[in-house]
């Protein structure tokens, strides 16, 4: 009691003590174990080492041992080394811009040391021997090792008791220093590290020789995550904006693989963004990642990637957090862009083998669509699927919005009206006297998702190709068709009833709704008026902390109209406008794409199934549905074998 001060006793203004002002900085730099090796790990990268070796105890509280291969610090800087605010990264504001390393700010030895026992040996790359120092006592004594630095640190948190108590067990601090550990691996493939616990070796990834950082993926995150995913490699160059201001070329380059949706998580546990090999966690990368997947995705479900981002150093700021994971991009909205339209671009492309070439192939020799417009290209070359009224809405309904003249006769490029390769298109090798198997690959190359057998239960499709059997949800498939469609033509503003669509239809409220705001969610109804209204929304500032809200869309009338207000809001707060516009504009889109599709239990011909499966074949993310579900599946031959023991 005695410790508490009353609101009008005078405090007395003092300087702190060095060590205090340490240990104080070393709560910002050093949350757990996994903090120190992160930064170790990260000076031996700057160092320019091959082989990084991790050594702990407890968890990596009773010993953090880092040792490396690098250049080394020579006698004369080591106790320059452990002072605060001391490193050889920068040294003046111009390289505080444009910074290329890993560490830079010159604390995290010195907090380190502040709170734990360390030693620090190392011998330079022209050095005749090696020496130590002791954080502790200053003693600078020789030693025998090799070029490289070795960092010791002992009971961590021993001068500040009350912060060990928050550390939890040693499994679990284990698991922290493994992920710390885990992802610059991912970023530096021609480094090997290992990481030893108690003297048994608990994680090791060789150095990886070559450009290919594929099989570095496949030792981290294992074989399974290079399977499901797809590589990616965008570049985009120069910006409008970087245009006006006349600063020449600015390319932003995104690579690495995203996972396809199937192989999505219930945690957010295999998301990896680097930037400048950064590993870094920043919301406009992960909502630019999360934004691509929308209409792919099921429910909560989280994507998995590693993504790379390379640009100028001085296009991102790097010193925002002393922990040096976050970082602040000069161009946000540029970079949210490269990312979301590079990831959206690879989850495109249909997933069947040799899907993505059977829309140009189908076109080629005809005057028909312009270029990229893969679902207008499955609309020319195959035969119309008129389901009629029994599905849901007629698909006839739908036809104004994407107008195709085709040449009379025409049904299909290589099909007759049975959906049966035509006489013209059979060759001695896809003759009936011909080898089987040639036919069936010949037939899986022209179809990748195969050729339509039969209906089951007025809901599937089963297909045959090559490699085995094809199930086909067929209203999923046809609703992600119908969508994509929808999509190309509001995107590209042609036809009145997608025009009208631009502006969702609101309803008023009998009474308004009014709730507590934020001075940020008043600011922002204020800024964003005429995009409230296009959504659909009405909102009012009824004083400076209350917001009423007086109308909400039609289609979302029976929801809680304070929750989608608070999120609209929030949305428009952090994120760029049309973006909320679009997911708004597209969500109706695909609600419409729902009630047009074809319906389960009708019944379809031949020649309809085949259609459809071609079409699926040319549209983009076809091989999931508007809601995330995937709409085909394949059951291989091999695995139909095992269902009847056969070879056995």
């Amino acid at each position: 009691m005695n410790a508490l001060v009353t609101p009008n006793s005078r405090r007395v203004i003092r300087e702190l003590p060095d060590e205090l002002i340490s240990q104080i900085a070393a709560g910002e730099v050093v949350e757990r174990p996994a903090s120190v090796v992160r930064e170790l790990v990260d000076n031996a990268l700057d160092a320019g080492a091959s082989q990084i070796t991790v050594r702990l105890l407890a968890g990596g509280v009773r010993l953090i041992s880092v040792e490396d291969n690098g250049c080394g610090i020579l006698r004369e800087e080591l106790p320059m080394a452990l002072k605060r605010h001391a490193t050889s990264k920068i040294g003046s504001l111009l390289d505080l811009e444009s910074v290329t390393t890993f560490g830079f700010r010159g604390e995290a030895l010195a907090a380190i040391n502040a709170i734990a026992d360390c030693v620090v040996s190392s011998r330079a790359t022209d050095a005749p021997g090696a020496f130590a120092l002791d954080g502790r006592t200053g003693e600078l004594r020789p030693v025998a090792r090799g070029i490289g630095t070795t960092v010791e640190v002992k009971e961590l948190f021993f001068s500040t008791p009350a912060r060990r108590k928050f550390l939890k067990t040693d499994a679990t601090e284990l698991a922290h220093c493994l992920e710390a550990v885990r992802r610059p691996a991912l970023a530096r493939h021609d480094v090997g590290f290992a990481v030893w616990h108690e003297g048994r070796l608990v994680a090791q990834w060789r150095q990886r020789a070559g450009p290919d950082a594929e099989q570095r993926l496949v030792d981290v995150l294992g074989a399974d995550f290079v399977e499901r995913s797809l590589a990616l490699d965008h570049r985009i160059g120069q910006t409008r904006g970087h245009e006006a201001r006349g600063d020449g070329q600015h390319p932003v380059r995104v690579y690495g693989r995203v996972g396809i949706p199937d192989a999505a998580r219930a945690r957010a546990d295999q998301q990896f963004c680097y930037v400048n090999g950064r590993f870094v966690r920043d919301k406009v990368l992960s909502h630019a990642v999360r934004s691509a997947f929308e209409d792919v995705l099921h429910g909560q479900r989280q994507p998995v990637y590693v993504l790379y981002l390379e640009l100028d150093p001085a296009r991102v700021d790097v010193n925002v957090h002393p922990t040096k994971i976050e970082v602040r991009f000069r161009d946000s909205r540029e970079i949210h862009q490269a990312v979301r339209h590079a990831v959206e671009d690879t989850l495109a492309t249909p997933r069947a083998p040799g899907a993505a070439q059977t829309a140009p192939e189908m076109a080629a020799g005809r005057e028909g669509p312009p270029p990229g417009q893969a679902f207008m290209a499955a609309r020319w070359a195959q035969p119309a699927m008129n389901f009629g009224s029994a599905a849901g809405h007629r698909v006839s309904d739908f036809e104004a919005l994407w107008p195709v003249q085709r040449e009379p006769g025409v049904t299909g490029q290589g099909l007759d009206i049975a959906g049966q390769p035509d006489s013209a298109a059979r060759t001695p090798e896809t003759s009936p006297a011909g080898d089987a198997a040639a036919l069936r690959q010949g037939l899986n190359d022209i179809w990748p998702l195969g050729r339509a057998l039969a209906q089951l239960q007025g809901i599937y499709i089963l297909a045959e190709n090559a490699d085995g059997l094809i199930i086909v949800d067929m209203h999923a498939a046809h609703e992600r068709i119908v969508y994509e469609r929808l999509k190309a033509q509001f995107e590209a503003g042609a036809g009145s009833a997608v025009e009208s669509a631009r502006i969702l239809p609101s309803q008023p409220l009998l009474l308004p709704l009014a709730f507590a705001a934020t001075a940020l969610e008043v600011a922002t109804v204020e800024t964003h008026a005429a995009t409230l209204a296009t959504l659909g929304l009405e909102i009012t500032p009824l004083s400076a902390s209350t917001l009423a809200v007086r109308a909400v869309p039609t289609t979302l009338a029976h929801g809680d109209a304070t929750e989608l207000a608070r999120s609209v809001l929030a949305e428009l707060a952090q994120h760029d406008a049309s973006s909320v516009i679009q997911r708004a504009q597209y969500e109706l889109l695909s609600s419409m794409a729902c009630h047009g599709a074809v319906r389960a239990n009708r019944k379809l011909t031949v020649e309809e199934m085949n259609a459809l499966l071609r079409q699926m074949e040319a549209t983009d993310r076809s091989d999931q549905c508007n809601h995330g579900r995937p709409t085909w599946r394949k059951v291989t031959i091999k695995e139909l074998d095992s269902l009847f023991m056969r070879g056995r």
